[in-house]
């Protein structure tokens, strides 16, 4: 071991280790962990990896003059602009989005996207109107769309990542209907029939489905998360949730100590109504952060492309304060605001991002350019429809 290193605390796995010991660190002391940068050298000494970030180059007057267009466009034509729209939106996202050189593009066509949500709409609306005059139809109605829910959402893997590219090149998505059925549907129905508790596993199971079965021109993507990681993270969002409904139980009881049982809690609580609100809120904000921030940075931190490593560094801390500021710009504006929002937040998650890259990404590109056949082309045959889940 190099001078300047340490042992890794707990002996965890790197991708638990990536999900919680290292974003502490970087919450309590305001800045990267420097055991990370020793190993990100020491791996580059040894495997002759370089690591490449990645960068957002948005700008929210850019995007706010996109967006006003997009809202008002699609409040003029009752909605169906809104295909068109998001096709400006996440062009401007992924031509915006940079790593080594070279940006992201996105090529779905709008009346693929329109397509899609007609027949969304046309599902919910035939569920709802059966639902209303036949509860029993209804009922029927909904356990067929839960079933079809899974091939749907394949069809809507397949749409978004063949219409991805990268330097030019398509990403593209293999994954088959037995494995769509499996992730979406049955470990699902198994986390609701054990009360949540395989939840953690459920979400492991989907993420592993949906990375597992992704391409680069002919490389695939690999996924190597635990569910072990997973329910880390869910166990403590959970327990800080705890401690804060128990806080707030406690403060209640206080207040409303001359009542007995439970309507001294209740008398507590109408007391400091404000307060005990303003404790929750807090609550989950920060437990919506560690939750996002510590999820993104174990997924992607567990993914590799060919022999190339993904990381993720996303603070909890920085993700909290630009949620906050970004909710109250959105409110003091009426709204105006949210493009401004969608850039920050976007700006941030993306730039805690990067790539530990095995010899050269250029050449590796060109080499999946190299093995890219015509099939690629005949696949936009078939994925002609965006669900859009």
């Amino acid at each position: 071991m190099k001078e300047g290193q340490r042992k890794l605390p707990f002996l965890l796995p790197p991708q638990v280790l990536a999900a919680t010991v290292r974003p502490l660190r970087e919450e309590r002391y305001g800045e990267p962990d420097n055991t990370v940068k020793n190993e990100r050298v020491t791996m580059q000494d040894q495997h002759g990896q370089q690591h490449r970030s990645f960068e957002f180059t948005g700008n929210g007057w850019e995007y706010f003059k996109i967006w006003i267009v997009n809202l008002l466009l699609s409040i003029l034509t009752l909605g169906i602009y809104s295909a068109w729209a998001k096709v400006r939106r996440l062009q401007y996202f992924y031509r915006n989005t940079r790593i080594d050189g070279g940006s992201f593009d996105y090529h779905g066509q709008p009346k693929a996207i329109l397509k899609g949500r007609l027949i969304a709409f046309g599902l919910l609306f035939g569920y709802n109107t059966a639902l209303e005059f036949n509860p029993i139809l209804g009922l029927v109605i909904g356990l067929v769309l839960a079933v079809v829910m899974p091939w749907l959402l394949m069809r809507s893997l397949q749409f978004k990542l063949y219409n991805s590219s990268y330097r030019g090149l398509r990403f593209g998505f293999a994954g088959d209907t037995r494995g769509a059925y499996r992730a979406f549907l049955l470990f699902p129905m198994l986390a609701g029939m054990t009360i949540y508790l395989l939840a953690p596993l459920a979400h492991q199971r989907i993420k592993q489905y949906q990375f597992e079965n992704s391409r680069f021109g002919s490389s695939k993507f690999s996924f190597g998360a635990s569910a072990k990681g997973f329910y880390l993270i869910y166990l403590s969002s959970v327990a800080v949730m705890a401690g804060s409904l128990l806080l707030v139980v406690a403060l209640a009881r206080m207040l409303g100590s001359g009542v007995a049982g439970a309507a001294g809690i209740a008398t507590g609580m109408a007391a400091a109504g404000p307060l005990l609100i303003l404790i929750m809120v807090i609550a989950v904000l920060v437990v919506g952060s560690l939750f996002s921030a510590y999820m993104q940075n174990l997924v992607w931190g567990s993914t590799g492309l060919g022999p190339h490593q993904f990381f993720s560094e996303l603070s909890a801390r920085r993700l909290m304060w630009v949620r906050v500021t970004n909710f109250l710009g959105v409110v003091l504006t009426l709204g105006l605001f949210t493009p401004f929002a969608a850039i920050r937040i976007a700006r941030l998650k993306l730039e805690s991002m990067g790539m530990a890259v095995s010899g050269d990404l250029s050449g590796f590109v060109a080499d999946q350019q190299q093995q890219a056949t015509a099939a690629g082309e005949e696949a936009a045959e078939m994925f002609d429809v965006d669900i859009s889940f």
